[in-house]
């Protein structure tokens, strides 16, 4: 890295993984039989698993790297309620019933995730920050007072206009054009939440088994036969729980499913003064683009964590650093002196329609299609499809059955990205 914007002990990791390194974990030989076989050990298999152990259910994660090695602790550690699509496109879609019911499991997720943390006293620098989502132009800034304005009592009292003139309180830039903050939204150290999450499977009796990737899933009577890099082992039930890393594993979800790059970078510490100045109240922040970024203080508040998209095709850490931090100058012009100590990537699973889905297919169980808010919806369907796999009525969830559609010619290559992007960042440029 010879950018003069990168430090010279900078780091193409994740920053969180300072303070929780990937788990060294024991060596284990694979059981010739398990109860539940999980794909994937990021926060999704990784609760899916603490149901089924703490139920008693003889349970085993495999994956092909590092324990959560994947976007869980790649992430920018935001929690929302998670759901893309407004009330109005959903009731389009599905009618209203449907649609109040699916932003409702949207609500549920992110106090869910709340209570998990508390009452596991898992030490992941979790709070209740809020966040500010700012308008990036006139008319953006109009649209989410106004949907602000039209909320249900009840339906999201959580909402707060800020006009223009008032945002400096909330952010110290004069680059958006008002915004609203949603109080409830939540932050935490990614990597430390996954550190504890294993922890706790673990304990209840979840083996999990690192680099072994699972090359194959066959029926075998009433179960399944789990084909890995070190073995084979027999499983009554399979969870795939891979979202923006699934691959050829299963083609069906593999077609519904697009991965996409976000990228982030971590600047070197800060003065605190400064960041007492940019982001004074400790919110995350995001913003109303379609190609959007999202921002806000490490834990300890010693630096700016600033991610999003900056490249038509995935690109190198490398590349995406100094674009990343043009952005963020544009933003905060401060900062325009301001070194990387941290620029990486991980994937993100995308569906078509913008909503996450949990279910299953030819017999396997699945949770899936996060588009980017995987640290709630991630937990709270792996909680979901655990308790689906155990037959209990309270997995049930209100996106069990809806179509899960792909596009022709779509075999997980998204090569309609590129042209996606482009068009969206036109958009994005637009006074509407």
């Amino acid at each position: 890295m010879n950018h003069p914007l990168f430090t010279p002990d900078a780091k193409l990791t994740p920053y969180w993984w300072e303070q929780a390194p990937r788990p060294a974990l024991p060596e284990l030989a694979l059981p010739a039989r398990v109860d539940v076989a999980v794909v994937g050990s990021g926060y999704t298999g990784l609760h899916a698993a603490l149901q089924t152990a703490r139920a008693g259910r003889h349970t085993l994660v495999f994956d092909a790297e590092d324990a959560g090695f994947g976007c869980s602790t790649r992430n920018g550690g935001q929690i929302s309620t998670s759901i893309k699509p407004s009330l109005e496109t959903l009731a389009r879609r599905h009618g209203e019933p449907k649609a109040r019911a699916i932003l409702e499991e949207g609500r549920r997720s992110l106090a869910w995730t709340g209570e998990f943390i508390r009452d596991e006293g898992i030490d992941c620098s979790f709070g209740v920050v809020g966040r500010f989502h700012a308008a990036h132009n006139a008319a953006h800034f109009e649209a989410l007072a106004k949907q602000a304005r039209r909320q249900p009592p009840g339906g999201n009292a959580d909402v707060e206009v800020v006009p223009r003139a008032e945002q400096r309180r909330e952010i110290g830039s004069d680059a958006y054009f008002g915004g609203v903050i949603y109080t409830r939204h939540a932050s935490l150290h990614p990597a430390r939440y996954h550190q504890g999450l294993l922890e706790r499977a673990r304990a209840a009796g979840a083996q999990v088994v690192a680099h072994c990737p699972v090359t194959a899933i066959a029926r075998d009577g009433a179960g399944f036969r789990v084909t890995s890099a070190r073995g084979t082992v027999a499983a009554r039930d399979v969870v795939i729980a891979t979202d923006g890393y699934t691959g050829p594993l299963s083609p069906w979800l593999q077609r519904r499913v697009i991965p996409i790059g976000s990228y982030i970078i971590a600047t070197e510490p800060l003065p605190a003064t400064l960041i007492d100045t940019l982001i004074p109240r400790n919110r995350v922040v995001s913003d109303t683009r379609k190609v959007v970024f999202y921002y806000r203080a490490s834990p300890d508040r010693r630096r700016i964590l600033f991610g999003g998209r900056v490249s038509l095709s995935e690109t190198d850490p490398t590349v995406s650093g100094p674009l990343l931090h043009a952005d963020l100058v544009k933003i905060f012009p401060e900062l325009a002196g301001v070194r990387i100590s941290h620029s990486w990537c991980g994937f993100v699973a995308y569906t078509f329609d913008e909503l996450m889905r949990v279910g299953r297919h030819e017999g396997v169980h699945f949770a899936t299609g996060y588009c980017g808010s995987g640290v709630g919806m991630g937990s709270y369907l792996g909680m979901r499809v655990g308790q689906q796999v155990l037959g209990l009525p309270e997995g049930r969830t209100a996106f069990d059955d809806l179509p899960f559609s792909t596009r022709p010619l779509y075999r997980g290559r998204p090569w309609f990205l590129a042209p996606s992007i482009h068009y969206f960042r036109w958009r994005d440029r637009l006074p509407i």
